[in-house]
């Protein structure tokens, strides 16, 4: 018995006391087999936090479902990808009918001496997840091998003690899993929410226009104009502006620390991350000052995942910009940064104008004629302003929500690290 776990613990092999099953293939089953109704599939991808979505299943029809019964799934029990995206875990319940598993997943189902669910989130803690980390950098195929399942060890506590352990955890991802559906729900009215505010506005009495008329952009409201993004650039020297280094004098000019320079990994979908691993020196910079970022300037991605769109904060300091990002100052009398930001990232006639100066419909570059040219609704700056208000009001919500979520995730990896080791022992009525 290892040292490392309390004295009525005891370390055994998963495959002793769980039933451990994968298939090899599928027997020649190919997608076009699949059904609209019968047995669900499920695969990796169905995998949803805790939850199998089984809506999103695909269907088999009862002779392939009857052919193995080994894999046939019961509530209780825990899958696993062993494929592909390896390590997704899933927990079977309230299975809406007969289930089974496709060929890149493997079913563990616990005999007696294991409380299902202590496994399943046995299975999530650090020490199975080491495991999967090997696999996954060591191999270009990662793979999880039954063997490896039915070797692995568990340090198992007396079933009360496990009843309690997997009591607490479930507790915690109840309240992770409401939190992402309020997020997700933040994230639609959010949305739908500036669609309307940017197509309709918002009148004097606080209500959408009800007058509209046509434009380049569709319908929108008659006190509104249609403007060209450089129309609406600050009146200073290089209102937009890309960095001047080649990849080669990049790294001859970077220094440990110093001013930062900014590039793709800086800009997010409205969001800065502020985490900066690129510096130069004081000299460099004044060299280069006209590639200076400012807070409140607008920058947008054009290398990588290309468009991600934020506003710089008022907390940058000093900085350069890269030549993989297009950094822009904006007239504050003539428009708002954070509805630029807005429009780049989400509003369908934006993508629309970007995808028509695209190769095929596929976006891998912006050009500075793009986005010179790129056409914007223009509401008044005060109605302007009203909507920016709105947005950050929502966007405030939505970000306390995700410090939220984010609290409650570490104070989980926090109780399995103290839980499933045995460090904390729980009390057992």
């Amino acid at each position: 018995m290892s040292n490392s776990v309390p004295s009525a613990w005891e370390d055994v092999s998963l495959g002793e006391y769980a039933h451990i099953k994968a298939r090899i293939g599928w027997r020649g089953l190919s997608s076009s087999e699949y059904t609209d109704t019968g047995a669900y599939l499920v695969a990796g991808t169905h995998i949803k936090g805790a939850k199998i979505d089984w809506d999103d299943c695909d269907h088999i029809d009862e002779f392939r479902y009857a052919e193995s019964p080994e894999i046939q799934l019961k509530e209780c029990d825990v899958v696993i990808s062993k494929d592909g995206t390896i390590g997704r875990l899933g927990y079977v319940e309230n299975l809406p009918g007969p289930a089974t598993i496709n060929g890149t997943m493997m079913l563990i189902r616990p005999g007696e001496a294991f409380f299902s669910k202590f496994i399943y989130f046995y299975l999530q803690g650090d020490n199975f997840q080491k495991v999967i980390k090997e696999k996954v950098s060591g191999s270009s195929v990662p793979h999880i091998f039954q063997r490896d399942m039915v070797t692995l060890k568990v340090p198992v506590p007396p079933l009360p003690e496990q009843k309690k352990i997997a009591a607490i955890l479930s507790s915690v991802d109840d309240v992770i899993e409401k939190t992402r559906a309020q997020i997700e729900k933040l994230k639609d009215l959010k949305t739908g929410m500036m669609q309307e505010l940017l197509t309709k506005g918002i009148g004097p009495d606080g209500a959408p226009h009800t007058a509209f008329k046509d434009s380049p952009l569709g319908r929108i409201p008659e006190g509104w104009s249609v403007a060209a993004l450089e129309s609406l650039l600050a009146d200073v020297d290089y209102p937009m502006r890309s960095g001047p280094f080649g990849s080669s004098l990049l790294k001859s000019e970077l220094v440990q620390d110093g001013i930062p320079y900014l590039g793709i990994d800086n800009v997010h979908v409205e969001k800065f991350e502020d985490k900066f691993r690129r510096f130069v020196s004081e000299e460099k910079f004044n060299e280069l000052r006209r590639y200076e970022v400012k807070a409140n300037d607008v920058m947008v991605t054009i290398m990588g995942t290309v468009g991600r769109c934020c506003v710089v904060p008022g907390s940058i300091g000093r900085a350069l910009s890269s030549k993989h990002v297009w950094t822009m100052t904006f007239d504050p009398e003539l428009y708002v940064p954070e509805l630029v930001c807005w429009q780049i990232n989400y509003a369908d006639w934006v993508q629309d104008q970007f995808k028509a100066e695209s190769q095929g419909g596929v976006m891998d570059s912006i050009s500075s004629k793009t986005l010179r040219g790129l056409l914007l609704p223009l509401p008044p700056i005060v109605e302007q302003r009203k909507i920016a208000l709105a947005h950050s009001k929502i966007s405030k919500t939505l970000a306390q929500k995700a410090d939220k979520l984010s609290a409650v995730q570490s104070l989980k990896k926090a109780l399995m690290q103290d839980l499933l080791t045995g460090k904390v022992r729980v009390k057992v009525s």
